[in-house]
């Protein structure tokens, strides 16, 4: 009898390049927050830390550079840029006028809208309980996106998703200077989301415009 044909070797799974490597590590640390801004990064230190070459690191580094998170100073090392007033206020009034409008357009809200929002809003819950700031705003920017996604518009969605790192870092850095902040967006959230199911355009972006605002004090230090 012929024998059984033998099952195929697996395959080896693919590492990402090293410069790939480097540039994830960097930026989800400036992310996160554990490269504060005014933290200076040595390629010696970094190439220690990924487990590459020098090389790979500058071409990491120069990426970074171009997307507005470090500035590169030759033979010293890269400076993680600290977020400035003018960017905050940018941030937060793109937000403003992009979110609004979408929201109204999100309304009547379709059901998978809804179950989406849902099963965020619950997500968060969890990762707030497990203390995991990192994890709570990239749901917390998941569940704004998803409103924006649900406008209709390609080109609006696409500029909103330009402001994914900026929206990150800067809910970190609220979330670590005001614990209490990560459950008052929660119950902000719930608040859109109950606006969203009763088909209030206007009460839905009101809640968006308090929700955003009490936010953008909070980054700008005005109270809490």
């Amino acid at each position: 009898m012929p024998s059984a044909p033998s099952a195929p070797a697996p395959r080896a799974t693919r590492r990402p390049p090293a410069a790939d490597r480097v540039y994830s590590h960097v930026k989800q640390a400036v992310l996160d927050r554990r490269y504060e801004g005014g933290t200076l990064l040595t390629e010696g230190e970094l190439a220690q830390a990924v487990g590459v070459s020098r090389t790979p690191v500058r071409e990491a580094l120069l990426k970074l550079e171009m997307e507005g998170l470090l500035k590169l100073y030759p033979k010293k090392g890269a400076l993680v840029l600290a977020v400035s007033a003018q960017e905050i206020a940018d941030v937060v009034e793109t937000r403003l006028l992009v979110e609004e409008f979408a929201v109204r357009r999100a309304v009547p809200a379709p059901p998978v809208l809804l179950g989406r929002l849902e099963d965020l809003l619950e997500r968060q819950r969890r990762e707030a309980e497990g203390g995991d700031l990192g994890e709570v705003a990239v749901t917390d920017r998941c569940f704004h996106a998803e409103i924006v996604r649900h406008a209709g518009n390609q080109i609006l969605a696409r500029l909103y998703d330009q402001l994914r790192d900026r929206q990150l870092r800067m809910g970190v850095a609220v979330m670590q200077a005001h614990p209490d902040r990560v459950a008052q967006n929660i119950a902000e959230h719930a608040e859109i989301l109950d606006r969203l199911k009763a088909g209030d355009a206007e009460g839905a972006a009101a809640a968006v415009r308090g929700h955003l605002g009490r936010v953008g004090a909070l980054v700008r230090g005005e109270g809490r």
